[in-house]
């Protein structure tokens, strides 16, 4: 029995196939899908859902550095640094899910939590206001989690 990270892995050497006909199967490289870390399971878990139809797109909620350091040279030739680096917050709601995607017309939104990682306060808070509002809120902690949850809640 193949496992779902496998069952990706096939799904997307199909699609590749299927996108570019011309070129024979056994030339085609397709880099092979993990999901060994929160980013691989992140990139698996949108994969997985654009190839059976879905729509789905990785938020980030993380603010931004603004770097107005300047290094001169004076007369004397002695190096210096003026300005000052400056962080700006993120515009987004606190505690957004890492996916948010659409499938099959609902409304998912995806927390993936690698290893000891925890749901935070604000996680929790916008888990609430997404299921108040109808949609679906998954925490999702291995890739064979999610397709267990996939295949049962969307059944083929």
């Amino acid at each position: 029995m193949p496992t779902p990270i496998h069952i990706l892995n096939e799904m997307n050497r199909l699609d590749k196939q299927r996108r570019y006909p011309g070129i024979p199967p056994e030339l085609l490289y397709c880099k092979p899908i993990k999901a060994n870390s929160a980013n691989e399971l992140t990139n698996a878990v949108i994969k997985f859902i654009r190839l059976t139809g879905g729509q789905a797109e990785r938020i980030s909620v993380t603010g931004r550095v603004i770097n107005s350091r300047r290094t001169y040279t004076d007369i004397l030739g002695h190096r210096k640094q003026i300005g000052s680096v400056k962080y700006i917050p993120s515009a987004m709601t606190k505690g957004s899910a890492d996916i948010s995607a659409t499938i099959q017309g609902k409304s998912v939104k995806i927390e993936i939590k690698w290893g000891h990682d925890r749901q935070s306060l604000a996680q929790a808070r916008y888990q609430s206001e997404i299921e108040k509002a109808g949609g679906i809120y998954l925490i999702v902690h291995t890739f064979d989690e999610f397709y267990d949850w996939y295949r049962t809640t969307f059944p083929p």
